[in-house]
């Protein structure tokens, strides 16, 4: 028999997720719209163009950021499809892809004085391939803000410095910018920020939250001429890559730990609640030096670490695009070699509302989500299960204890820990 090619269904945009989902992946009731801005800051040092005296010169800094909020969109309006590219494998050029979306472009915003979150993205990454978090919180009532931070092709190693010392840098000062400009145009309420980064953004995100740079460590000796070192302990100019007042982090397969080490003891710095992502056979960040020892260390937060057994480094982007699965280089910017990309979204975002409403909203409701009865989610147990829909969501209650929030069978594969700051 044969199929017309007009009946095959289009890709779902990212941030939709499917019947598998756990129960706060599922979008909110509010539509989504989409606009980009720029944020400039003057005199900054550019790694990029060493001087031959071996010096850098200064300029100003120009980033471009996306934002997405709770919108009333014209009818009929026509919804956003993204586009980038990412580095390919060399000599390749960049591989360019599109991302269909849920947002509509300039789209009238909707209510005032909802909660910030920024979002940093990983090295060489791009704001547009997160869509599966920043379309999918903003359509829960957060202004989600994404920095496109021009990092240098990662297939360049040598420039590595340049998101070594920019992101703690860019992330702040965006982060002070749109809390004073968005502020003023009532969208947000800047008491109420948090601060969300994957791989090279968690380094930049936890340091923005008060972890406190070790000037002896092996990212501070990276960057050349003692550049990051008065951002670090003993320096005067800590204030520079710091956000005050920070309510809530997450950081997914953070950068920092290991051979990366950006901060040792400084990590216990970060007094904001903080939700840590990873995968434990994270073969670009060591899991164990990394996440594992961050959780570890940050005592002076209250803190969770969810982790994916088996997975790797791949956690942050949305499900890989038509166009960047006919290369497995490209392909692996997204996909995961053993879990599906829908389903670690799908937990994620399931488990980011979960704390951002219970941190930045003060939504108590929340904690049930986070206070799961066994930390390892295989273990889980319902009994007289039949007494359920089959596709019921646990309640993680009355002896039920498959974590909230999901489904029977479909809770495999997990970990949260969590604990409580330490007295100082």
């Amino acid at each position: 028999m044969a199929v017309s090619g007009t009946a095959m269904a289009l890709p779902l945009p990212p941030s939709e997720f499917g019947v598998d989902a756990p129960e706060l992946a599922r979008l909110g009731s509010a539509a989504v719209g989409i606009r980009t801005l720029s944020v400039i800051q003057r005199n900054q040092v550019d790694l990029l163009a060493p001087e031959p005296s071996g010096a850098f010169p200064k300029r100003d800094r120009s980033l471009t950021v996306d934002i997405w909020y709770p919108a009333v969109p014209a009818p009929g309006a026509a919804r956003e499809t993204y586009s980038a590219s990412l580095p390919s494998e060399p000599p390749a050029p960049p591989a360019r892809f599109t991302v269909p979306g849920i947002a509509v472009r300039d789209a009238r915003a909707a209510g005032t004085a909802y909660p910030l979150v920024v979002v940093s993205h990983g090295y060489s990454n791009a704001t547009v391939a997160m869509t599966w978090l920043t379309e999918n919180l903003a359509s829960k009532g957060y202004v989600v803000a994404a920095i496109r931070h021009e990092d240098p092709p990662i297939t360049d190693r040598s420039r590595f410095p340049q998101p070594a010392l920019r992101r703690p840098l860019d992330i702040a000062y965006v982060t002070r910018s749109l809390q004073t400009v968005l502020a003023k145009e009532h969208l947000i309420d800047p008491a109420k920020t948090a601060l969300i980064g994957y791989s090279m953004g968690g380094y930049g995100v936890l340091t923005a939250a008060g972890a406190t740079l070790d000037p002896s460590g092996s990212l501070a000796r990276i960057v050349p001429n003692g550049l990051l070192l008065p951002y670090a302990r003993g320096g005067g100019q800590r204030d520079a890559v710091l956000v005050k007042g920070v309510r809530a982090v997450v950081a997914m397969s953070p950068v920092g730990g290991g051979s990366l080490s950006a901060w040792g003891a400084g990590i216990r710095d970060v007094s904001a609640p903080l939700l840590l992502i990873s995968g434990d056979s994270d073969h670009t960040v060591d899991y164990t030096t990394g996440a594992r020892a961050m959780f570890e260390g940050a005592t002076g937060a209250q803190r969770y670490l969810l982790t994916f057994k088996g997975c790797g480094h791949a956690i942050g982007l949305n499900p890989a695009p038509e166009q960047m699965r006919g290369r497995l280089w490209d392909q692996d910017w997204f996909e995961d070699p053993v879990w599906r990309k829908e389903r670690i979204n799908a937990i994620s975002a399931h488990f980011i509302t979960a704390f951002l409403d219970l941190y930045l909203r003060g939504d108590a409701s929340r904690a049930a989500y986070l206070n799961v009865a066994t930390p390892d989610s295989s273990a889980g147990v319902w009994p007289n299960s039949g007494n359920f829909p089959y596709n019921a969501y646990s309640p993680g209650s009355e002896g039920i204890t498959v974590w909230k929030g999901f489904q029977l069978n479909h809770a495999a594969g997990l970990e949260l820990l969590q604990a409580g700051p330490a007295a100082r």
